[in-house]
């Protein structure tokens, strides 16, 4: 399977929490590893984590180092390998910014929520389209209790969502990562 013309951006701002304030989230170890695992078992571009703060930046990119690092990488070369595919920025305009400066052209962005919007696109439509066109995709998830209504706006579609069997729908943001990913990009 060749490199996908899909990227993802994970936002921990401009997120709300529980309250609907708009709030800058923490990057957590296990998102950062998982999603990685994820992005390039499915030959993602490039797996953008967003985060304004320097401090956990910083923290990205210490992790970073330490599983491209000697003793990281020989401990664990399939870490090594899945974080190659990790980038921090510190806003979203950063990541379509750098997807223009890759591809030539913005991505076609795709929001996620667990609600249906009048854009939304269905997972199935979606793949078809990666698969037919060359442009670029940029899947954005978002952390806290969800993207900002600004951010959501701004997508030129909405990922329909996941829907379990049951009424409980609160899936944690990697685990909704690997299901998107797999309808999309999986082979079945």
């Amino acid at each position: 399977m060749g490199q996908s013309n899909l990227y993802l951006a994970l936002l921990h701002y401009p997120v709300y929490n529980k309250n609907m304030e708009v709030i800058t989230t923490t990057v957590t170890n296990l998102d950062l590893h998982d999603i990685a695992r994820a992005s390039r078992t499915y030959n993602l571009k490039q797996y953008y984590v967003v985060n304004p703060l320097e401090s956990q930046q910083k923290m990205v990119n210490r992790m970073n180092e330490y599983w491209s690092s000697d003793f990281g990488a020989e401990y664990n070369p399939d870490r090594k390998e899945a974080f190659n595919v990790i980038q921090v920025e510190s806003e979203l305009d950063d990541v379509i910014a750098d997807i223009k400066a890759r591809e030539g052209q913005e991505p076609i962005v795709i929001s996620t929520d667990a609600r249906t919007y009048p854009n939304t696109i269905s997972f199935s439509k979606l793949k078809t389209d990666i698969q037919k066109e060359e442009s670029p995709y940029l899947l954005m998830l978002g952390t806290g209790w969800g993207l900002t209504k600004e951010v959501m706006n701004s997508a030129d579609y909405i990922l329909e969502p996941i829907s379990g069997v049951g009424d409980y729908n609160h899936l944690s943001v990697r685990s909704a990562a690997s299901i998107m990913l797999d309808r999309l990009l999986g082979s079945r």
